[in-house]
């Protein structure tokens, strides 16, 4: 069965998306006034949970910030009352993400279904219908920012590109299902898009993107170090004309580098799972908020709007786009600065900051002289999320071959989750080529933060 597309949503959400990107001040916020009362009335009518938020008043005339603020973690276990379609069921979306094969099949023919990763310590389930998808297409094809204007005159249906995704491509994580998604929507394009794991050894990955010979790169910033990194000693040997990156913070010097390495233009993006388009660079390498279709407030530990020019402690994000799976004042945990001058590129979208991820890439010893082995962050939560059922976790090298994996939890299950879970670390270390790591089990210890505000979940000392 084909993945969810409406041609008419699609065909009208474009048009709203471009005509916005030209749009006033005063257009944008008639934009999003009316589809936050929209939200507001499906919510009110659709889901339990919010039949009770809005109980006794008039949810079009509700102001934004007199609402509550939603947990990821609650609304999940809550989860029949929070979504507004009775058909959606936890348990059985649960099986359905858990089998590879339903990659971009659509749930009860009508949905698309993703799951966050547990970075916050909660997996979440995330459902999409046509109208929401037709938002998410069109941000994506008409803000992402064109870094060759040339070539995309002369090829503008971009028939001559080869794009590689490197990612985590086993699950049912948003970008995953958002490639598959689009390979199967557009059959020509199953030779020129292809999905690579950087869950394997990073010589096998190599020999792989050699074979296919992209020229277009999407993945994290930290796997695109990485292959900078492989492309400066030779081993690498693709020659790129843009690479696509967002899901962590990206640093001027390592994206610098990464620019150096491939000799090509270099472009940011901000996304999660709740909401898989937030925020595109312009042509000053700024980020810009899609604030026709989210709403993001910085507030702090108390819940309190920060003022532009400061980051809040965390921040809360309303989609205005899907009606099916409410998020109202959703606590993203993430760390986001609203910047109070308009952007020198004359776009009239809001320009933000944002601290992502910072998390550390481990680097062991390899075999017998051998290179050493470089294993990306994100590769590593990925295995003790999926492989060995672990959210709650803390990940610090602190040593060439030494490990120390921690909870905040306590107790006897959890010293024998995280046992289960170093074995199945070490087995997936030693097939990358770094064996012999040890790994020691902490329970009761919850970590340290980064910049981002979210605890660090791999941590090196060796930096």
């Amino acid at each position: 069965m084909l993945p969810v597309l409406d041609p008419w949503q699609a065909c009208a959400a474009a048009a709203d998306v471009s005509l916005a990107a030209r749009a006033s001040d005063e257009a944008l916020r008639r934009r999003r006034e009316s589809r936050l009362a929209s939200l507001f009335s499906a919510a009110a009518a659709g889901s339990a949970l919010y039949r009770r938020v809005f109980a006794g008043r008039d949810p079009t005339g509700a102001r934004l910030e007199e609402l509550p603020i939603a947990h990821k973690k609650a609304l999940m276990r809550d989860f029949k009352s929070w979504v507004a379609d009775p058909a959606l069921d936890l348990g059985s979306l649960r099986g359905f993400v858990a089998d590879r094969a339903n990659i971009a099949e659509p749930w009860l023919g009508r949905y698309m279904v993703w799951e966050s990763s547990g970075s916050t310590g909660e997996p979440g389930i995330f459902v999409q219908d046509a109208a929401a998808m037709a938002v998410y297409d069109a941000l994506e094809a008409m803000r992402r920012p064109v870094l060759r204007p040339l070539q995309r005159w002369l090829d503008p249906w971009g028939l001559t590109e080869r794009v590689a995704f490197v990612g985590a491509t086993g699950g049912h994580f948003a970008s995953t299902v958002s490639v598959e998604r689009l390979r199967r929507l557009q059959p020509g394009l199953a030779d020129r898009l292809r999905s690579f794991s950087f869950l394997q050894p990073i010589d096998a990955l190599v020999a792989q993107l050699n074979a296919f010979r992209p020229t277009v790169l999407a993945t994290y910033p930290s796997a695109a170090v990485l292959l900078a990194q492989e492309r400066r000693s030779g081993r690498l040997t693709v020659s790129l004309q843009e690479i696509w990156t967002g899901g962590e913070g990206f640093s001027r010097t390592r994206r610098a580098f990464v620019r150096k390495a491939f000799e090509c233009p270099v472009a940011n993006s901000y996304g999660a799972s709740e909401f898989l388009s937030l925020a595109f660079e312009c042509s000053l390498g700024v980020l810009h908020l899609n604030s026709d279709w989210a709403i993001l407030e910085p507030v702090d530990a108390q819940g309190v709007a920060m003022p532009p020019g400061r980051p809040g402690t965390t921040t809360l994000l309303t989609n205005l786009a899907n009606h099916v799976q409410p998020l109202i004042r959703y606590d993203l945990g993430d760390r986001v600065t609203l910047l109070a001058p308009r952007c020198a590129c004359g776009s009239r979208l809001p320009a933000i900051e944002v601290e992502g991820r910072d998390d550390d890439t481990l680097v062991f010893r390899g075999a017998r002289g051998a290179l050493p082995v470089k294993i990306v962050p994100l590769a590593v939560s990925t295995v003790l999320e999926e492989e060995a059922g672990l959210f709650d976790f803390q990940l610090v090298q602190q040593g060439p071959g030494e490990l120390l994996l921690q909870t905040g939890r306590s107790g006897a299950d959890t010293q024998a989750a995280l046992e289960k879970a170093s074995r199945i670390l070490r087995d997936f270390l030693a097939a990358q080529g770094a064996g012999g790591v040890r790994v020691q089990c902490r329970v009761g210890e919850s970590g340290c933060c980064g910049r981002s505000g979210k605890a660090k979940r791999v941590v090196s000392s060796l930096r």
